[in-house]
């Protein structure tokens, strides 16, 4: 049995460790050595900082508050020094670490920690609802941080928190599992995209080696990775670089997974999050009017008179939890579908000419639910003639794709080109802000930004102040509350959850901030909630964009 105290000798060895390739020598050596299937599952998970796979309905609900509140209990420490500590460790695991070292109280019944311990109390956790959960959540919590060491009591904050600052990415995770197991990544990281449960993966790789991966298939209402676009410098490029070229509008909406088999309907969001119990009747068209046994890629736009609005409004669509009904008849939605991976039998490796047939054979259209026009030419004008029909209906511009193309779950490619009208923008992780002042006193007027360097690491590149609406303020200053780590004054620090796309003037040189970069004037566009933090934009990306101002590299 994998106790807690061995995993968090790991984290803390790995944490320490630069190199990528060490990274994976270490994981990998650690995990081929888990006899438990249980252990080895969990293993995975932990190490990316998941107590749950990203899809799974499952969730602690454990915020800050409740962490401080624990560790409160547990230690005999008051919050203000404990939000203290956060505050000069930069860290709420490193400050539970000093908090457990200062603890005036211990438990002569605790046990030794271990993997499956954790695992049982999380998942008791993620079952309380209702009144009276919140306090059961913070004893069950308190028990843990009493049985933890020091340095056990940092990566369990870290983990409760989905903050495990290791640098251990999915594709670390992919070759530590490849390494461990004598099988090639490739085939690691399709069973992944099929999957979408390293964990699962890995127990899989275990028991059956390379065969067992390659038998793992599309399975209805387990989402798969969805398939990526890369940027086109211009129409002319997407026409040399694609022989076989289908056209289809960029839809300003939201990215959808459709899953419909066994009677029942799932509805995924681009971040895999289960978003079914909110788009009501979108379920009844799909039972209406789709082949049952299919799973289905497309976009759902908010619409009023004809005209799509602003992406904003889907996503509210999305977190709308209560008065589901009141929200539907507020902002009613159609349904572009545009692609299908799983018909009756996994489909992505068939051409796309093959699955857009399969597509239109397996939806009858409505006024809510349709298949996105597509126009198969090769003749810029006549591109450029959708693309203006598409900016005219309000839309961001064309999809560009390769007929001859498989799909290939969360791959960003060459395969499928979006060429959009508006200038590049960022999408940023927000990991700070500020209170206004006079009537904005109680709201966050200012978010501070950082992109990811390549483990992960955030670093700052300034903040915004502008493109908000006052609406905007109130509904994200309610967002962002429960992710307050600490505050000084005016100034917050936030949990990075939630990532911003953002536009600018320009990108200049700047020691001001870590990344060496600094954006001026720039302007708030939407929340991408739709996006998670690892999928931000990357130092990589802000260094080339800036090169491009002068000139210099290009987009993709």
């Amino acid at each position: 049995m994998l106790t807690f105290s061995e995993f968090v000798e790991l984290c803390s060895v790995v944490e320490k460790i630069s190199s990528t390739l060490e990274k994976t020598a270490r994981i990998s050596a650690f995990i081929k050595k888990i006899e438990d299937d249980d252990d080895l599952y969990n293993t995975i998970l932990f190490l990316m900082g998941r107590v749950y796979p990203e899809w799974s309905e499952r969730d602690l609900g454990v915020g800050i508050g409740l962490v401080y509140e624990a560790l409160r209990i547990s230690t005999g420490v008051d919050r203000r020094t404990i939000e203290n500590l956060v505050r000069e460790k930069g860290d709420m695991g490193l400050a539970a670490e000093e908090v457990v070292k200062r603890k005036t109280q211990t438990s002569l019944f605790s046990e030794e920690l271990t993997i499956r311990k954790l695992r049982e109390v999380f998942d008791e956790m993620s079952s309380l609802t209702g009144e009276g959960s919140q306090k059961k959540k913070i004893i069950l919590l308190s028990e843990l941080y009493i049985s933890c060491t020091p340095i056990e009591a940092r990566y369990l904050t870290r983990l409760i928190l989905k903050e495990m600052r290791l640098g251990v990415g999915e594709g670390i995770i992919r070759d530590a599992i490849a390494r461990a197991f004598g099988i090639e990544s490739e085939i690691v990281e399709r069973a992944y995209m099929v999957t979408n449960d390293y964990g699962r993966v890995a127990v899989e790789a275990k028991r059956g080696g390379r065969d067992a991966l390659l038998s793992l298939k599309i399975t209805p209402h387990v989402p798969v990775k969805m398939m990526l676009a890369q940027v086109a410098e211009s129409l002319e490029e997407a026409v040399r670089e694609i022989p076989h070229l289908a056209v289809e509008w960029k839809f300003d909406g939201s990215r959808v997974q459709v899953h419909y088999a066994d009677g029942k309907v799932t509805i995924y969001s681009r971040r895999l999050e289960n978003v079914t119990n909110a788009l009501p009747e979108i379920v009844e068209e799909i039972k209406r009017n789709v082949r049952e046994g299919v799973i289905l890629d497309g976009e759902v736009i908010a619409v009023r008179d004809g005209r799509p609005m602003p992406f904003q409004h889907v996503l509210r669509r999305f977190r709308r939890k209560h008065d589901v009904s009141k929200m539907v008849e507020k902002i009613p939605l159609k349904v572009y579908l545009y692609d299908i991976m799983y018909d009756g039998e996994e489909i992505i490796d068939l051409p796309l000419r093959e699955r857009r047939e399969r597509l239109v054979s397996a939806v009858k259209e409505s006024d809510t639910l349709r298949v996105a026009n597509q126009t198969v030419t090769r003749d810029p004008d006549e591109i450029r003639r959708i693309f203006d029909e598409a900016i005219k209906a309000g839309h961001e511009g064309v999809m560009l794709k390769n007929l001859d193309s498989r799909y290939i779950p969360g791959k960003r490619g060459k395969n499928w080109l979006k060429f959009k009208a508006t200038m590049e923008t960022l999408d940023l992780v927000v990991v700070g802000g500020e209170w206004g002042e006079g009537k904005r006193s109680n709201l966050i007027s200012s978010f501070e930004l950082a992109c990811l360097d390549e483990y992960g690491n955030l670093l700052r590149v300034g903040k915004v102040a502008t493109g908000f609406t006052d609406e905007d303020l109130e509904e994200l200053t309610e967002l962002f509350k429960p992710e307050i780590e600490y505050q000084e004054g005016k100034k917050i620090v936030f949990r990075p959850k939630y990532v911003f796309e953002v536009a600018y003037q320009e990108i200049q040189k700047s020691p001001k901030y870590e990344s060496g970069y600094a954006l001026r004037f720039p302007r708030f566009v939407r929340l991408r909630d739709d996006k998670s933090v690892e999928e931000a934009d990357t130092i990589e990306r802000v260094a080339r964009l800036y090169e491009m101002q002068f000139g210099k590299g290009s987009s993709n």
